[in-house]
């Protein structure tokens, strides 16, 4: 088996097409994807529609916009369905037929499916070449609640906090020929030709025998192939398949070439890839005196090598013996403003949330800033070119064009790190010093979106090169102080130093880490000062937008966000951030306060965007689904509930759970992403929140950057699909989202990361403070409810600063 290939629908040339299925046999099958838009217009199905037309002699299973394109093409309608169906399920009668083999069928029967569509095909226009299939067995679709949990409290069952949808009046066959009403059209199949459709997504988490849909499939091909194309079988270089495959996968992160060249790049490609791993297996043979992995060697021999020697000390039980994470950060980076200082700040640790604290400052020999900023938006050609500037700790600054974007320059310089992994061995955490800042939401250019309509005031990107920091571990107490040095040396003054300093600090009678008040947000006066891009009627009518691009097929969920502003001129940052911190503590909260630009960032973010640890797992964890905590314990469970059972916000956290699922397949091992949590309810100070686990074995041949690259920005701020929604958002939105939607956290110098999402976030910039909130837009989204909770997520941000003003 080998993993499949990945090509766009205008990427390849009908010659491309018949060149790789007709003379090489590179193939077996074609599936023709979900996608958003109408097989009607040519920029969304590109060569599709020619394929289905005429590889009559090739399986194909055509999926969503795949499967109305095949209905499409043998002159079918497709038309708009009665209501759009988004991250929600159908139980599924079919016919019995060879795609549905060991699938049970019918109400009760368990083939319950998850359907992401607004248009559908119209039955009966369905020429005689064409036979259905498959159908709804009901005509109301479900929640994912509705259909894996049987002791659903009856005053969140159907009908009290969702909404039942009659959806399409199409149905299937019935005995007698005639057509029933009231179902919809779920699957079609061609008389004569191996070509399947399906309009629900078997490939979702929550659709059931989607892997049997898929297996069903594959043997349809083995058994097509041996049955009519016998002599072709004979002559297939099964090696060569191979050699075509790597390289599409290899694709996600750099152009390939297009025809020919990438079938003779391909022994190219996995000579290298070969080469690679066996310098893998024999890395003792890339270490050098000092027994440092050579990772430049291993992958970019060119570039300039920095071997890195890691020197540390742990003091057992300190953190609560001198008053906390905030003791220690007051202390040691708390005088002349916090200038130039980071604190990762897991400020929320009950259940387990999050462990480690990072902080640190400029004070090291290796210490830099790097600031970049996206050149003009209006180039569409110019991607993500950009201007960095370098700040090192001496205190001059280099400037310089990135032709190929930050990200290209940021995968560069870690892979120029060497070291020696027994240097960490013994420490329970994953950042050792590296890069340590944010992504700001306009390197979306950098990873597939076409272009950026609004400038950002602030920088796209900030980071700090942290060569000395201090951790907390805040489970057994531990304080760590560590330093990096580039070459071999037994000097540590900066480790000595900071011990002396914690050893000298006093007990504070302030204890951290204790359950949260409950803080139940019963005004908006706190938005009062605020200025808001949009008003309550302009809000309200974007989401009437973003509705109608959903209702269109354009897509399935929009991320609509705006910002709230305040001028606040000078004042104290940092007390600000202790204020937020205390009051709406949170595990991936942050401060970052990078002087030279006039930015300080006090963020108290409960969202994971993506983590790499040691042993190359991706984790997410996407957010989507927030209700306010109650006023009283009664109403704070009733709250709980209503989050928990809410059909509207299991939509919206399915369908960005199966967006990450793609994400993470891209640079992940075939098979091994998966959901460990589904739907969870977490609570924080101000709100409860939903919240999904997405875990994956990274690729061996993909790097830290590679993996960003595939997610960002968090599917949870842009919606799904993720590049469509994008390009829509940028058209509704009237302002850049600056670091808001972004990300903050670290790119440690082996290779692991950790990075949050940021919301819950005020950004002072140029003495104004800026909030950014939104929420997901769906079918069932009602647009007054969507402006309320937009409101909702910036008070506990608001509420702090106008309480600290």
């Amino acid at each position: 088996m080998v993993p499949p290939v990945v090509v766009r629908n205008d990427e390849l040339t009908w010659k491309d097409i018949c060149y790789y299925l007709y003379e090489e046999n590179a193939f077996d099958n074609v599936v023709i994807s979900p996608g958003p838009g109408s097989p009607a217009c040519p920029a969304d199905i590109g060569i599709c529609l020619q394929v289905l037309l005429d590889c009559w002699d090739i399986p194909i299973l055509g999926v969503c916009l795949g499967h109305q394109a095949l209905a499409y093409v043998h002159g079918a309608k497709v038309v708009h369905a009665s209501e759009p169906v988004h991250g929600r399920l159908s139980e599924i009668e079919h016919n019995g037929c060879r795609l549905f083999n060991d699938i049970p069928s019918g109400h009760n029967s368990g083939f319950k499916v998850v359907r992401y569509h607004s248009l559908v095909v119209d039955v009966e226009s369905l020429p005689d070449e064409l036979i259905p299939i498959a159908w709804t067995s009901s005509v109301d679709a479900l929640s994912f609640i509705e259909t894996h949990k049987c002791d659903v409290p009856s005053e969140f069952a159907a009908g009290s906090f969702s909404r039942k949808v009659k959806n399409g009046s199409y149905s299937p066959f019935s005995h007698s020929g005639k057509l029933q009403s009231e179902k919809v059209l779920m699957g079609i199949m061609h008389s004569t030709r191996p070509h399947y459709g399906l309009q629900f997504h078997p490939e979702s988490i929550a659709t059931c025998h989607g892997r049997q849909i898929f297996k069903n499939f594959r043997e349809i091909t083995e058994e097509y192939r041996l049955s009519s194309r016998a002599s072709f079988l004979q002559e297939r270089n099964f090696d060569y398949t191979a050699c075509v495959q790597i390289p599409h996968v290899s694709r996600l992160f750099t152009e390939v070439p297009r025809h020919r060249q990438l079938v003779n790049n391909a022994d190219g490609q996995l000579y290298r890839k070969a080469s690679r791993s066996n310098l893998l297996k024999n890395s003792e043979g890339n270490r050098n005196c000092s027994g440092m992995v050579d990772m430049v060697n291993l992958l970019h021999p060119s570039n300039d090598v920095k071997y890195l020697k890691l020197k540390w000390k742990r003091f057992k039980n300190l953190a609560g013996q001198v008053g906390g994470a905030k003791n220690i950060f007051c202390e040691l980076y708390g005088h002349h403003k916090a200038e130039n200082t980071f604190w990762l700040d897991s400020s929320s640790i009950e259940k387990r949330r999050a462990r480690f604290s990072f902080m640190g400052g400029k004070g090291g020999t290796l210490w830099k800033q790097l600031t970049f900023k996206l050149s003009d938006r209006s180039d569409m050609t110019l991607k993500g070119r950009g201007f960095l500037s370098v700040e090192d700790a001496q205190g001059s600054t280099k400037s310089t064009i990135l032709e190929e974007g930050f990200l290209d320059f940021l995968k560069k310089e870690l892979l120029s790190f060497c070291y020696d992994e027994k240097d960490y061995e013994g420490l329970p955490f994953d950042f050792h010093g590296g890069y340590i800042g944010y992504m700001g939401y306009s390197l979306k250019v950098e990873c597939g979106a076409l272009s950026n309509r609004h400038k950002s005031g602030t920088p796209d990107a900030c980071f700090f090169f942290a060569d000395n920091l201090v951790v907390i571990d805040h489970c057994s107490n531990d304080v760590y102080v560590l330093s990096i040095n580039e070459g071999c040396t037994s000097k540590t003054p900066w480790l000595d130093d900071t011990e002396q300093k914690l050893l000298s600090l006093k007990t504070s009678a302030t204890k951290e880490g204790e359950e949260p008040n409950l803080q139940a947000l019963t005004s908006l006066q706190c938005q009062a000062s605020f200025l808001a891009d949009k008003s309550r009627e302009e809000y309200i009518k974007d989401v009437d937008k973003c509705m109608e691009y959903i209702k269109d097929g354009e897509s399935y969920e929009l991320c609509l966000t705006t910002q709230m502003r305040k001028r606040i001129g000078e004042m104290d940052s940092l007390g600000l951030y202790l204020h937020l911190r205390e009051k709406n503590p949170a595990p991936y909260a942050a401060w970052l306060n990078f002087t030279k630009e006039n930015l300080c960032i006090c963020c108290s973010s409960p969202e994971r965007f993506l983590r790499l640890d040691r042993n190359g797992i991706l984790e997410a964890k996407p957010i989507k689904g927030t209700v306010a905590r109650g006023a009283t314990l009664e109403e704070d469970e009733q709250h709980k509930l209503q989050l928990q059972y809410s059909e509207k916000d299991q939509a919206e956290n399915l369908m960005i759970v199966d967006l990450l699922r793609n994400d993470l397949g891209r640079v992940c091992e075939p098979g091994s992403v998966h959901v460990p949590h589904l739907m969870d309810v977490e609570s924080y100070a101000t709100v409860h929140t939903m919240v999904s686990t997405i875990r994956g074995k990274k690729r061996s041949d993909v790097t830290a950057v590679d993996c960003v690259r595939a997610a960002f920005p968090g599917g949870s701020m842009t919606g799904a699909p993720k590049l469509r929604s994008m390009e829509l958002l940028d058209s509704i939105e009237n302002s850049s989202r600056g670091i808001y939607s972004g990300s903050i956290g670290f790119f440690s110098y082996n290779q692991t990361f950790d990075l949050n999402i940021v919301i819950r976030t005020v950004v002072i910039h140029e003495g104004e403070a800026s909030i950014g909130a939104g929420g997901a837009i769906i079918a069932l989204s009602n647009p007054e409810d969507e402006y309320d909770e937009m409101v909702l997520k910036t008070q506990a941000p608001a509420k702090a600063v106008m309480e600290f003003l």
